[in-house]
């Protein structure tokens, strides 16, 4: 199947009892089972199906489901939001005394939540940007995870996943990738070697802002050493599948982070149009970017520009498209803040992925408990601007942009 079609027929079928053309929406805590014995069955793994929706539902089953098979997994866990699913997807392998490496261009609740599993004796080593260049060096018997981001959010590096996989795999080390930025219209990481695939689906799976979720893709191919990994002994009975398998029975169970049926079954709609959303939201970004590249007063950040220093991997791995995201510096907070203020269409908010473009200031938000060591690393400056590029037609995007920054550029002169 081509992309657009897969959105809607991979992993999925009509409703054969009902004919309903989406899973609907199982809206209940719990199912019954026709015995007692059927009941036990299903709750020791030993018959297919639900018993209670922190363990399983059939609308978030469908979910999963359809990005497995979009994302080439063998299996996906959904979570309450993205950042549970980065948790769940760390502490399903982790334990005290272990180490992760990690890209210092992440999102900072992310960096945030490396920071508090310090506190459960493990630790993190971070390198500027992700190479088998700059992790190698770092790799010692206690790394237990590599873990980037394969869009910098809003740093905007991309890491090459082959290459990073293929050192990481010599040192029997898996590879984590948090997709979200470029989603699976982008790349899908897992045939470039990575073995877990991360989505925060609040943002251009749903596409609608309109909840809250994440999900959790495993590629089923890392050989995971139970000496290493002793969680996983216990699990090696189910092969390919002990890592979801372990996941699913184990902490994502317990802790309770599973995504409500609505979220989920609002999901699943996004997900149909992904393709054209992000067609065109991706063509907007470059116009945007390439207008912004010569405006004055402003410079612009963004992957898909000849200027950027990712633009050859872009090329390569992403057909010359460069994702949703860019940045701007505007010079000094005040000249950020004053753009943003007269901004018209972008609305002045802290997600990404939406239909709508929207903005913030990262240094003084998302970034607020970051140290300026780690704002800096992170891409992060005082005078930056996030863009998150939406669907509006891109005249008014350019003219809305150009009005904002000749008011901000007045303003400037002014004072």
């Amino acid at each position: 199947m081509e992309f657009n079609t897969a959105l809607l027929h991979r992993g999925f079928e009509i409703d054969k009892k009902t004919g309903a053309t989406l899973t609907p929406i199982y809206q209940v805590s719990a199912f019954s089972q026709e015995s007692a014995e059927q009941l036990e069955k299903v709750f020791n793994n030993k018959a297919t199906g639900f018993a209670y929706t922190r363990i399983s539902n059939p609308t978030v089953s469908s979910f999963e489901s359809r990005v497995a098979s979009i994302e080439n997994g063998i299996g996906a866990i959904a979570c309450s939001s993205g950042m549970a699913a980065v948790t769940m997807s760390l502490l399903n392998i982790l334990e005290a005394g272990d180490e992760i490496i990690a890209g210092s261009g992440l999102f900072g609740g992310t960096i945030d939540l490396f920071s508090d599993l310090k506190a459960f004796g493990i630790t993190t080593k971070f390198v500027e940007h992700i190479s088998a260049e700059s992790i190698e060096p770092l790799i010692n018997n206690k790394t237990k995870a590599v873990f980037t981001e394969l869009i910098g959010n809003p740093k905007l590096d991309i890491v090459d996943i082959k290459e990073v996989s293929e050192l990481v795999h010599k040192y029997n080390i898996p590879l984590i990738i948090d997709s979200t930025t470029a989603t699976f219209y982008l790349i899908r990481p897992i045939d470039f070697g990575a073995d877990i695939v991360i989505h925060s689906s609040s943002k251009y799976i749903n596409g609608g802002g309109n909840s809250i979720s994440g999900i959790i893709v495993d590629s089923g191919n890392f050989k995971w050493d139970t000496d290493k990994y002793k969680g996983m002994a216990e699990y090696k009975k189910y092969g390919k599948f002990a890592y979801l398998a372990k996941l699913r029975n184990g902490i994502w169970r317990n802790v309770g982070c599973c995504l409500s049926p609505f979220n989920a079954f609002l999901n699943s709609v996004g997900l149909e149009t992904l393709g054209l959303r992000m067609e065109r939201i991706c063509d907007n970004a470059l116009k945007l970017a390439k207008y912004l590249s010569t405006a004055d007063g402003v410079e612009v950040n963004y992957p898909a520009l000849e200027s950027s220093p990712y633009y050859p991997l872009a090329k390569r791995m992403f057909n010359g498209k460069g994702g949703a995201i860019l940045t701007i510096r505007a010079g000094s907070k005040e000249r950020a803040f004053n753009l943003i203020n007269n901004l018209k269409y972008s609305i002045n908010a802290t997600n990404i992925g939406d239909v709508r473009t929207l903005v913030i200031h990262p240094s003084s938000t998302i970034y607020a408990h970051s140290t300026e060591a780690q704002k800096q690393s992170a891409g992060v400056y005082e005078d930056s601007i996030r863009v998150s590029v939406g669907i509006e037609d891109i005249k008014d995007l350019i003219e809305d942009f150009e009005q904002a920054i000749n008011k901000m550029n007045a303003s400037s002169y002014n004072s």
